[in-house]
């Protein structure tokens, strides 16, 4: 049983955490899936839907994977050294962490994806470049993988990233499993990204 954090903060993104989190919920004998964020609890998504928190960041303890969503609140909490603080120790003890879209800026700005590959959501990308210069920035991806951390481009590709995901630490069968069973074609193409050239990046 693998224990996942998904980490919500005010304007997170709805489907950045609970596309991902469908999939691997749907695998409840292998992952166990918590909410985290600075406080305890409730906290207002991009989308109005309020969430309720599990655990605050102060007494999260360990986790063997973390989920971290984008959203517009990305850009307040980049200037948050509580969440930034978290992520540099956490991580340190993840077997996985994944960020979905602007969540990538999160990881960036503490300093997770220094000298690695990573990738986000295509319309803010220019943005995120800005955010993370030491970041090998990846145009054209609907994920990418660099060791232990994976970063997939905009919303609904965290999806295909967490199916990457179980595929890696489960197998492949499992992910085509989940896929089925959640009735979603799963874009197995890493490299696959309509939306780089819609946004001029291709």
């Amino acid at each position: 049983m693998r224990t996942i954090a998904g980490l919500v903060f005010p304007g997170f993104e709805t489907l950045d955490l609970f596309g991902p989190i469908e999939m691997f919920g749907l695998l409840q004998d292998e992952f166990s899936i918590s909410i985290v964020a600075e406080h305890s609890g409730e906290v207002v998504s991009a989308q109005g839907q309020r969430v309720c928190v599990d655990r605050a960041l102060g007494n999260a303890g360990n986790f063997d994977m973390l989920l971290i969503p984008g959203g517009p609140g990305t850009r307040t909490e980049l200037a948050n050294p509580a969440v930034l603080d978290w992520l540099k120790t956490a991580s340190a003890n993840a077997e996985v962490t994944m960020s979905v879209c602007t969540g990538s800026v999160l990881l960036a700005r503490a300093g997770l994806l220094d000298g690695r590959r990573a990738t986000s959501n295509k319309m803010s990308f220019a943005w995120v470049r800005e955010q993370g210069p030491d970041v090998n920035w990846v145009a054209e991806a609907r994920w990418v993988e660099d060791g232990r951390l994976f970063t997939s481009s905009g919303v609904s590709a965290g999806m295909d990233m967490s199916l990457a995901v179980i595929s890696r630490l489960l197998d492949r069968a499992a992910a085509d499993k989940v896929a089925q069973i959640a009735e979603y074609e799963w874009h197995d193409d890493a490299a696959r990204d309509p939306f780089a050239g819609l946004y001029g990046l291709g």
